[in-house]
């Protein structure tokens, strides 16, 4: 199934993090993750899909990485990897991170599907598993949680489509 596209709205509760990202399923089940993000301090921050939606404690209740798979935490572009291990973003000077990001683990549908699970902004570069902390190989020792959101919905076009 191609042309799903979904909607996270980001917040950081005490924090200023906010903005939006836009996930849109291609046919050929690469998803590709564009919007922004304000509020940041300048440099790179860890970028993750989380297991569970629940920001009811704020970032602090998304749980650890997506990983069905069980694997030890990497960089995008590794074979091995969490399915939530999307690497860095990078705000600039004025604390803006323009997202686009292209990865084929991230499906909005099927049985992987990162529909209804969270999006989440670390404090701290990741380290994408090569740092030989004692985290590195389970959260790429991002740091804390300074923003997130949920998958919201389907956008309402993909609805229309299937009547």
């Amino acid at each position: 199934m191609g042309g799903l596209k979904a909607v996270a709205v980001i917040t950081g509760g005490e924090n200023s993090v906010k903005g939006s990202l836009q996930f849109f399923q291609e046919a050929n089940g690469v998803t590709h993750v564009s919007g922004k993000i304000t509020g940041l301090k300048p440099g790179l921050h860890g970028f993750h899909i989380h297991a569970l939606g629940d920001t009811t404690n704020g970032c602090n209740s998304t749980g650890p990485h997506f990983n069905p798979l069980k694997n030890d935490h990497g960089a995008p572009q590794d074979d091995v990897r969490h399915a939530g291990d999307l690497g860095n973003i990078v705000a600039g000077q004025d604390g803006v991170a323009e997202v686009s990001i292209k990865d084929k683990h991230i499906p909005l549908s099927g049985i992987y599907s990162i529909l209804g699970r969270a999006v989440v902004i670390h404090a701290d570069p990741d380290d994408l598993g090569r740092g030989g902390h004692e985290l590195s190989k389970t959260t790429g020792n991002a740091g804390a949680r300074v923003g997130c959101g949920n998958y919201l919905h389907l956008s309402l076009l993909n609805i229309i489509k299937r009547f």
